[in-house]
């Protein structure tokens, strides 16, 4: 996981070239507003990690939601071979 540094919104919009070259050797800058996180800033290598990470995101379907067409499907599933 990459380093993290905090540092106020007002800090951040005042000098944000300086936080710009920082993110490369830090990964993520946290941003904070009265002390919360309210967003980040992430260097290149963590933005292409994080959408890498969205990419391999998989939909959960709650088992009520399964109609009779997907539940037939799933009974008739062969467990351990590639689909046709």
């Amino acid at each position: 996981m990459a380093d993290t540094l905090q540092v106020s919104a007002t800090k951040f919009s005042r000098s944000f070239a300086r936080y710009q070259d920082e993110a490369h050797s830090v990964g993520v800058i946290e941003v904070t507003s009265h002390d919360r996180v309210i967003g980040g800033y992430l260097s290149a290598k963590e933005l292409e990690n994080y959408r890498r990470l969205k990419n391999n995101e998989r939909e959960v379907i709650a088992f009520s939601e399964f109609d009779d067409d997907m539940l037939s499907e799933l009974k008739t599933t062969k467990w351990g071979t590639v689909s046709e």
